[in-house]
């Protein structure tokens, strides 16, 4: 299940991709497909180990073209082990909400990016994660969960004040916003039957690809798309930004209201 669109990323054979905070590896599983040199970068020992297994099972059946290069490594997204213009594409899908740093974090991605490079970032949106957030607390209060809600104009924002330029956004995975509801409602951690029966649902439509739900789904992601996704470039030439500018947009990025969002 894809976030993130490879052609909106332009991403091309050769180039250098990151997956920041990759998880189980889905976008650096496709990254390779497409003959990409593939970094795939998470803090989680089990999720390294699970993202090189599965590239590895790539590789041997064949389905990477020639070239095609990856590696998996432990890091932090606050001290990136990787040098400055360093890369040409960033992908940094659903993990920016649960660093306290959001901010250190987003000048890493600037700053390993080749001049030119594209990041393409993905947060839960506001109004889903919101109605989650009212639903339940043990959605998001938790050791390593998400302490705040995005808003399109502060993400946007924020990328800015890190030097890249924001660009194309779109929504994605409406049909998951319900099953979030759903489980929120009923509870985090319960088993309940109408959650198992849309959990159901999902997997079907991950594997069948059926038209009436990809239609349905392309319908309600403006509406109730569950991610936002904003892609941002690094200029070719470096803005001159000073101090006092960088504070100001600072400043403008974190209106009262996300602040309480994420005090709640």
């Amino acid at each position: 299940m894809l976030t993130v669109d490879y052609d909106l990323l332009d991403l091309r054979p050769g180039m250098t991709v990151l997956d920041l905070g990759c998880g189980e590896g889905r976008h650096a599983f496709e990254a390779y497909r497409r003959g990409a040199r593939v970094v795939a970068v998470d803090w989680g020992v089990s999720e390294v180990e699970t993202t090189k297994r599965w590239l590895g099972a790539i590789a041997d059946a064949g389905e990477a073209p020639a070239g095609a290069h990856f590696e998996v490594v432990r890091g932090d997204l606050l001290h990136l082990p990787f040098p400055d213009a360093g890369v040409d594409r960033v992908i940094a899908s659903e993990v920016l909400e649960h660093v306290p740093d959001d901010a250190r974090a987003m000048a890493e991605i600037a700053r390993v990016l080749k001049p030119g490079g594209r990041v393409a970032v993905t947060v839960p949106r506001w109004g889903p994660e919101r109605v989650c957030w009212a639903l339940s607390d043990a959605y998001h209060a938790n050791e390593g969960g998400h302490i705040r809600i995005y808003r399109g104009d502060v993400l946007r924002a924020r990328l800015s004040v890190a030097g890249l330029v924001p660009g194309a956004t779109h929504h994605a995975h409406a049909l998951h916003a319900p099953y979030w509801w759903l489980k929120c409602a009923v509870g985090v951690d319960r088993d309940a039957a109408v959650v198992r029966a849309y959990h159901r649902l999902l997997v079907w439509d991950l594997m069948k690809r059926p038209w009436l739900t990809r239609t349905a789904e392309r319908v309600l992601d403006p509406l109730i798309g569950k991610s936002l996704v904003v892609y941002a470039d690094r200029p070719a030439v470096a803005a001159d930004v000073t101090a006092d500018v960088t504070a100001d947009v600072t400043a403008e990025a974190v209106p009262e209201r996300e602040k309480t969002a994420a005090a709640g």
